[in-house]
């Protein structure tokens, strides 16, 4: 079993005094990237008001989610971040056109997509995934499609049919762009108000 030896106990009783942070891995929009998104939420807006939308300073281009991490795994995170990030080259985010998951008739998420970068985006996760597997982090089964989150659909509601028909409207949206240099360690806490977003750490991109 392995010990903390200055400590003289095992890690297993140490474990539960460990603080546990709610934690992402993303990519923080750029001012330019969010001023678009805002249009592109006050255009949905009038379709929908069972929508909780996303305030612009917690957009970003999520990569992974990994839910409440204690103390020392998020040490290691933050070091496989940017092992990770480092050997990947900064390239730019062209954000365009508007969409929803699980489908624009059934939305439950709106979000902005990416054009230009997508691979590049699609590229650098697969990547964080894979290296956040052998901290024992598990990937999601679906397919990584590069989005960031304008809003959430109320529960139980789907918006209906006036909101699909906005969101067909904007497939073309231009949403700006952006330069990727870094990639960003979140933690994220729930309040009635809605999530609040900190800085654990930014792992630069391609620095060796």
């Amino acid at each position: 079993m392995l010990t903390f030896s200055a400590l003289g106990f095992p890690l297993s009783d140490l474990a539960p005094r460990m603080s546990k942070t709610r934690t992402f891995v993303a990519i923080a929009a750029s001012p330019e990237v969010r001023q678009r998104a805002q249009k592109a939420i006050a255009r949905l807006r009038s379709s929908a008001d069972n929508v909780k939308w996303v305030a612009a300073e917690n957009m970003h281009w999520t990569m992974q989610f990994l839910g409440d991490v204690n103390d020392i795994e998020l040490a290691d995170v933050c070091r496989q971040v940017a092992l990770v990030a480092k050997q990947q080259k900064p390239f730019q985010i062209v954000a365009s056109g508007v969409g929803a998951f699980p489908s624009v008739d059934r939305p439950r998420a709106l979000w902005l997509g990416a054009d230009q970068g997508a691979e590049a985006l699609c590229t650098l996760q697969d990547a964080m995934e894979e290296s956040l597997s052998e901290l024992g982090f598990r990937g999601e089964r679906r397919r990584f499609v590069p989005h960031l989150t304008l809003g959430r659909v109320g529960s139980g509601s789907h918006g209906g049919a006036k909101l699909a028909e906005q969101v067909r409207l904007m497939a073309d949206f231009e949403g700006g762009s952006m330069l990727v240099k870094q990639v960003t360690v979140f933690s994220s806490e729930l309040e009635r108000e809605g999530p609040t977003h900190h800085v654990i750490a930014r792992a630069p991109l391609g620095v060796s």
